[in-house]
């Protein structure tokens, strides 16, 4: 970046330290209680697709060098039925995983404050 300030992208690692976040991530959501009803009926093939769109979203909204090739927030979530307690349970699974990687403060707020932005595209 030309100010010299470096990216969330580059804060949090880079792509390896994304991937490794999507990898904690996604077996915390589809094992839980709750949330594992969203991947019952998916195969490995669509559960691996569905974390490379993750993780080239993540990256890529971060200031990455990756293109996002999936569809809009909205689009993609449509029709899924995701409530307010489900939004509550994912947000839980997020703060675990960002703990476990011990993501410094800064950043962690700047991740939360980005996946809240995209609530209102996800939560019917």
């Amino acid at each position: 970046m030309s100010n010299g300030k470096r990216s969330l992208y580059e804060r949090l690692g880079g792509y390896d330290a994304i991937t490794a976040v999507a990898n904690d991530l996604l077996p915390r959501l589809r094992g839980d209680s709750q949330l594992g009803r969203f991947w019952a009926h998916r195969g490995d093939d669509g559960i691996d697709r569905e974390k490379q769109l993750l993780i080239d979203f993540l990256c890529a909204s971060a200031g990455g060098p990756v293109y996002y090739r999936g569809r809009h927030m909205a689009l993609c979530h449509r029709g899924m039925r995701i409530s307010e307690s489900d939004w509550s349970v994912f947000l839980g699974h997020a703060a675990a995983t960002l703990a476990k990687f011990k993501v410094p403060e800064a950043e962690q707020r700047e991740v939360v404050a980005f996946v809240q932005s995209l609530k209102n595209d996800i939560v019917e």
